[in-house]
């Protein structure tokens, strides 16, 4: 008799395990997480006041003596159901700073907001799609004896796209160290708007805080050419943030200008290397500022939101810059399943790892995502909630809030992550059904003759 696949057999033995059911809700109640966290231990919740057990849970009682939670990674190459869960968290809160709500006013809908893109600098030409691939320089030779124009029409799916024209004319090394100071870049740039908004009215620049408040969210996304470039809605507040209407001489035509001329003007220096020397790293030519309606109802915030929402979970893997996991060695860089023009600035990062002054860069710890270092999406303050606030909202709704004047005793250990190959199989499916579930219900809530808002 042909004898089953392992899969199969590890599923099978899980289905007939006599506590298949409860194993089957914790599953269920992950949604299908793809790499739990295995945890062994126990919560007891008592009166504050008398002592009185009110709650108890233990793990003894469970499949295994374990509970799975989920893993929360926002990368959907790792985990799709936790990077759908993320990505649902990251469209509430940046549709909560556009359009209020999670304690946000609805009054933010109708001040001064911009979605804003800022983009890398060139660090050598690349084919590029959608047109003639630098038609101008047909026939034109670099220094290296490689071609300077290509003439062909790439289509977006087409390998080339993206890739230098000439790697010896690439300038690898200030791509990797402008993906270093990114973050700091952009630092540098919230800080110069509110000193040109101030100086444009007539406001000392140390106490623009007093009269206005910039608030913010936003996403890294990697370019085809492996660059990243920053995607923000930026909102003109009072002093005291979301709660505060905006000064009157706040516009949207102002707050333009100022993004446009400060993403002109601000740099950061590298510290100077005899590899290297000293480079001024500054934001591209392509700057994009535009205003949000402030009279619309939703359908292009949410366009917004949905769209920083859908970044957020993309892996560096994904976007085809990079991975997701760090690089221990020079052989990772070998093996790793990317192009050579990010196996290249991933060979940079290494090498220039090792230049002391590069040090506090950490750029071999950050080979994988080509040196930059920076969060995939942060946001100021008050520009909006929290993550921790949607996930303790969420809780509550589920039935997992704190109760009032108790004290909860916790005991727990780490025991384990991921899955046996049925029980991935298992997971794989319990999530696809539950993707289903949330589209039907879509559908039975979509209004008849058009699409759902």
């Amino acid at each position: 008799m042909r004898q089953l696949p392992e899969t199969d057999r590890d599923a099978i033995r899980i289905a007939q395990d006599p506590q298949f059911t409860r194993w089957l809700e914790q599953i269920t109640a992950i949604g299908g997480c793809s790499h739990p966290v295995h945890l062994s231990g126990s919560t007891t919740t008592l009166d504050g006041t008398t002592g009185e057990i009110l709650q108890h849970y233990d793990t003894r009682t469970e499949p295994g003596e374990r509970l799975l939670v989920r893993c929360r990674n926002r990368r959907a190459t790792v985990c799709a159901p936790c990077s759908r869960l993320h990505a649902g968290d990251t469209f509430h809160l940046v549709r909560a700073g556009l359009l209020g709500g999670k304690n946000v006013p609805a009054t933010v809908r109708h001040r001064p907001r911009l979605f804003v893109t800022l983009t890398a600098p060139s660090f050598g030409p690349v084919h590029r799609a959608g047109e003639r691939c630098h038609p101008r320089r047909e026939g034109a030779e670099c220094d290296h004896g490689r071609p300077l124009g290509c003439g062909a029409v790439h289509d977006m799916t087409d390998p080339l796209v993206g890739q230098p024209l000439c790697v010896d004319c690439y300038n690898y090394s200030g791509h990797v160290l402008w993906h270093a100071h990114a973050s700091k870049l952009w630092d540098r740039f919230v800080i110069d708007v509110r000193r040109r908004l101030a100086s444009s009215v007539g406001i000392v620049q140390s106490r623009f805080a007093q009269h206005a408040r910039l608030s913010f969210a936003r996403v890294a996304e990697y370019q085809k050419r492996a660059a990243v470039h920053v995607h923000a809605v930026v909102r003109l507040d009072g002093p005291n943030g979301s709660d505060d209407e905006p000064p009157t001489w706040g516009t949207a035509e102002l707050l333009i200008e100022a993004v446009r001329a400060s993403a002109r003007r601000v740099l950061v220096r590298t510290p100077h290397s005899p590899a290297v020397g000293e480079l001024a790293l500054h934001w591209g030519a392509q700057v994009d500022a535009r205003p949000l309606h402030t009279d619309g109802d939703g359908p292009d915030d949410d366009a917004v939101a949905a769209y920083v929402a859908k970044y957020v979970t993309k892996g560096a893997s994904e976007t085809g810059a990079g991975t997701d996991h760090p690089l221990a060695t020079w052989g990772d860089i070998e093996s790793a399943p990317v192009s050579e023009h990010v196996r290249t600035l991933m060979r940079t990062c290494w090498r220039l790892g090792d230049v002391p002054e590069y040090e506090p860069l950490r750029l071999r710890a950050w080979a994988h995502t080509l040196g930059y270092r920076g969060h995939i999406l942060t946001k100021s303050r008050t520009y909006s909630t929290t993550y921790a606030a949607l996930r303790a909202e969420r809780a509550h709704h589920m039935g997992h809030a704190h109760m009032p004047d108790a004290v909860t005793e916790r005991n727990w250990r780490y025991v384990g992550s991921g899955h046996t190959p049925g029980a991935a199989l298992i997971a794989a499916g319990i999530a696809e059904d539950l993707v289903q579930s949330r589209e039907f219900a879509r559908e039975e809530t979509r209004p008849l003759g058009g699409d759902a808002v």
